[in-house]
């Protein structure tokens, strides 16, 4: 059997934020602290749990009581929007307010499989843009074979004074300048690390650093050389590693960078050595 690398190493002096996971999921029901610790011990200090529907939200919100590395963001994913009523939004609103709620989210539009028609999907998104606002949190935008409609209706729905993020970035080039120019980052999951990955490397190569967050979007897209495994919070120093190669530059400025600028979109103080203990 292949031996897989090693996993890159990250000096005790800098951290990484997975920005975005899915911690509630069955995947790691069994050993969830164990997941925590792992990430703990591999560098990444802080995971951001994403809310997809009402029931996936609440227990984000009780996993980021439960554990201090751990915040949440709440949320309606295009999938479930047709389960979506007022007494749904209501109770989403009210989980927003809490403490370690972070943003809002993951929200948008979701072709390629139209778990819910286009039409109901273009309305509920527009109308969790709004409420995003209202509760002047971060949106963390989902958007999958959609992007001429991601964009318009972002567009016609800004600005967002706090910002946003498009979540497992899967666009060219120019999407993703359209995206910048929105004042949004963009995220970079694991896929940066597959060999065919070839459109969102050469995003990685043209966007500046300053402008990206990095995900696991755990369980899912484990990278090279997980790639088919469930994917892990720790799993995050592959793609860092990779975005470095990819940008000529050092791990360490990659994670000095990309923490800042997820920090500074979650609205999250800086980690310090009293942090760990």
């Amino acid at each position: 059997m292949k031996k897989r690398p090693a996993p890159p190493c990250l000096p005790h002096d800098y951290y990484l934020i997975d920005s975005h996971c899915h911690l509630d999921m069955d995947a790691y029901k069994e050993d969830i602290g164990q997941i925590i610790q792992m990430a703990r011990d591999a560098g990444v200090r802080r995971i951001i749990t994403i809310g997809i529907d009402l029931a996936s939200s609440s227990r984000a919100v009780s996993l980021a009581e439960a554990h201090a590395d751990v915040f949440a963001t709440v949320g309606i994913h295009p999938h479930a929007v047709e389960e979506a009523s007022d007494s749904v939004y209501k109770e989403i609103s009210s989980l927003a307010k809490h403490p370690k709620v972070v943003g809002f989210g993951e929200i948008g539009l979701d072709y390629a499989k139209q778990y819910a028609p286009i039409k109901t999907q273009q309305q509920e998104f527009e109308r969790q843009l709004h409420l995003a606002k209202e509760l002047q949190l971060p949106v963390i935008i989902h958007d999958r074979e959609a992007h001429d409609d991601t964009l318009r209706l972002l567009k016609e729905n800004s600005p967002f004074p706090a910002g946003g993020v498009m979540h497992c970035f899967s666009g060219n080039i120019l999407f993703a300048e359209k995206v910048l120019e929105l004042g949004f980052f963009i995220s970079i999951p694991g896929i940066v690390t597959f060999k065919n990955a070839i459109e969102l490397q050469q995003v990685v190569q043209h966007t500046a650093l300053d402008r990206m967050l990095l995900e696991t979007d755990g369980p899912f897209l484990a990278p090279v050389p997980w790639r088919g495994k469930t994917n892990r919070p720790d799993f995050l120093l592959y793609t860092a590693a990779k975005v470095a190669a990819l940008k000529n530059t050092s791990l360490e400025n990659v994670a000095r960078q990309c923490t800042k600028n997820t920090e500074s979109l979650f609205n999250l103080n800086p980690m310090t050595e009293r942090d760990d203990t």
